[in-house]
């Protein structure tokens, strides 16, 4: 399994090989741009809270790319939004596309063979399935719940009063998971509430929240040979991945920036 890097290096200073290309991916919870040389090298990238200013969270994470990159925006030879606020980009050079294509081409970049993608990112989820050729055989998308998503996850750590970026330790410490019957975000809080009542440990509960959603991911769809997980939840809790792993008895594929693969598919797609 590729390693998993942190999302947030220190900045190093890079000569760039002009032009350079930006990809810009506005989700709802999250905004990811990516900077890409001529040689589809990743020189510079950020991460930011969406907030309610999508096209000011846009230009603050391009600058901050850029600045890790050595470069200006006018180096920029071609620009490209993706995500739940793509349109709101003002300063991309080429037409935007749409989140499934940029993770597709992302994806395929990184592992150029028949895949699975799961994506699991802060609002929906997202299976997409890829042939040899890289090219769309389908796909599905968990809009209309909560459930499995890391949106799911922030509400849980709100109810047992955990920052949310000490679940995936917790649940690495679980010894014997509580296993939770419900997968909706309402009743699965009162779930929680009900274990610590009668005594359940936190890390036990935090790993039957974390087993909720593989479960519900997985539900969504069969899954092909080889499975690349990829978005925010998957950047930030890298035992999903282990569990997953466990539950389809194989290795699951893991880009070095699993949170970056729709900027990245959106930086491919300006060259």
């Amino acid at each position: 399994m590729v390693g998993y890097a942190s999302l947030h290096p220190t900045i190093r200073i890079i000569m760039t090989s002009k032009p350079i290309f930006a990809g810009i991916d506005v989700g709802a919870s999250r905004t990811k741009v990516a900077i890409l040389d001529a040689g589809k090298k990743l020189i510079g990238h950020a991460v930011e809270k969406s907030g309610t200013d999508f096209s000011a969270t846009a230009r603050r994470c391009l600058d901050a790319s850029l600045d890790m990159a050595n470069a200006t925006e006018t180096d920029i030879s071609g620009a490209v939004s993706t995500g739940y606020g793509r349109k709101n980009v003002s300063f991309i050079t080429e037409e935007n596309k749409t989140e499934i294509s940029c993770h597709a081409r992302g994806c395929y970049y990184y592992f150029s063979q028949a895949i699975t993608i799961i994506d699991i990112g802060g609002q929906d989820n997202k299976i997409i399935k890829l042939n040899e050729k890289g090219q769309r055989d389908g796909f599905k998308m968990n809009r209309k719940c909560a459930a499995g998503t890391g949106a799911f996850l922030e509400e849980m750590s709100a109810r047992l009063d955990i920052p949310l970026e000490n679940m995936d330790s917790l649940a690495k410490q679980s010894l014997d998971m509580v296993k939770l019957g419900s997968f909706c975000t309402v009743f699965s809080g009162t779930e929680v509430l009900e274990n610590i009542r009668h005594g359940k440990k936190v890390e036990d509960i935090v790993k039957g929240l974390f087993f909720s959603v593989v479960k519900r991911v997985l539900e969504m769809d069969s899954l092909t040979e080889n499975v690349v997980m990829t978005g925010g939840v998957v950047a930030n809790n890298p035992f999903l991945v282990k569990m997953t792993e466990d539950i389809v008895g194989r290795k699951i594929l893991v880009p070095e920036y699993p949170q970056l693969t729709g900027a990245i598919g959106a930086a491919l797609y300006a060259m």
